[in-house]
């Protein structure tokens, strides 16, 4: 979720940089556009899932083959997404911590309320639109890993975030069970200066994303086999070949934000990433509505089908958040979030 924010300066602030955090402090413009990217290719993963709820009522989960239509979405989208977003979350609760740290007394009763509003969301948007909800996950690790883990020194958050990555992956899990390591790991780069520093070097994304990349191609190739031979060990590969892909991702688009094309990638994913919240929530029920248009079983929809169906539901919502945020300094959704953070109604409008 978008870390918070007051209404942007009119030039940038530093290279990369652009805007303030609630703290003054410059707005890392990567940060909007990586959330931006993430929440797209979250979408397309969950279209037929949500769309699933209008016939059953139940949640269905990606099924990884190795070849016919559709199977494109288990190597290079499935799995690949979340955990971009999980990291950012991690990032930007520790960015928040770091913001109100000496402006008020508690900080963490702070945090503690941001993420109960949080599942108080979650559990609304679960009950009511998708049971597939992951704004509940969120708040729960938040509540039971996130936080407690501010006590603790940066080197044991870092050693915890290896810890809760490499189990799940041994035990032969995925998804909800990445997100606790992914969360900590977010907020070690952050306590490191990691993300402060995140656009100044193109070396380190350079080499990370080779390293990535090499490992990527093997994994993904073993997630086919084992998913075509119906092997135990499928779910270990998925998520490791996930994380690998979802790496070389973010190291590719830090590369990217590097050369000419940055106004094109922060002009398309940031205003997505700033309301971040808003369009999550709007995008099941924008599913919801295109599934009982077009009716049937998604399972028979082609994966141009389901990428037509993103792009209807991304591109108004683009439009909307680019328009919206050039009056309004949140989104909707943000701005309520944030006055039941901070327990009184910040501004929404933008300064003439």
């Amino acid at each position: 979720m978008p870390h918070e924010t007051l209404p942007p300066t009119p030039a940038p602030t530093g290279p990369g940089q652009s805007a303030t955090t609630v703290s003054g402090r410059p707005r890392i413009a990567a940060l909007d556009v990586l959330r931006g990217f993430a929440l797209c290719g979250i979408l397309l993963a969950n279209v037929k899932p949500i769309a699933h709820m209008v016939r059953t009522g139940e949640v269905t989960q990606p099924v990884v083959v190795a070849s016919q239509d559709g199977a494109w979405l288990g190597l290079f989208v499935d799995q690949r997404f979340f955990p971009i977003f999980s990291l950012l979350f991690g990032i930007g609760f520790s960015l928040l911590l770091d913001s109100v740290r000496g402006r008020v007394p508690r900080p963490r009763v702070l945090l503690l309320r941001r993420i109960l509003v949080l599942l108080a969301m979650g559990l609304a948007h679960m009950f009511l639109l998708w049971r597939g909800d992951i704004l509940t996950v969120y708040a729960v690790v938040g509540l039971l890993v996130l936080l407690p883990s501010t006590w603790l020194p940066r080197w044991a958050v870092a050693g915890l975030a290896a810890c809760l990555v490499a189990t799940p992956l041994i035990l032969g899990s995925n998804g909800v069970a990445l997100v606790p390591g992914l969360f900590l790991l977010g907020s070690a780069l952050t306590r490191y200066g990691v993300i402060d520093r995140i656009e100044r070097s193109a070396r380190v994304p350079a080499v990370l994303g080779l390293v990535f990349a090499a490992g990527a191609v093997p994994a993904t190739w073993l997630q086919i086999r084992s998913g075509a031979a119906g092997t135990d060990d499928l779910s270990s590969w998925f998520a490791l070949a996930g994380l690998l892909v979802a790496g070389a991702y973010v190291c590719a688009l830090l590369l990217l934000l590097r050369t000419p094309l940055r106004s094109v990638l922060q002009g398309v994913f940031a205003p997505l990433g700033r309301m971040a919240l808003t369009n999550y929530l709007s995008a099941t029920v924008l599913v919801l509505v295109a599934a009982r248009l077009l009716g049937g079983s998604p399972d028979d929809w082609s994966q141009t089908t389901v990428l037509l169906i993103a792009g209807v539901i991304l591109l108004p919502q683009w439009l909307v958040s680019t328009l919206w945020l050039r009056r309004f300094r949140q989104g909707p959704l943000e701005w309520l979030w944030r006055w039941a953070t901070w327990a009184r109604r910040p501004p929404l409008r933008r300064a003439s």
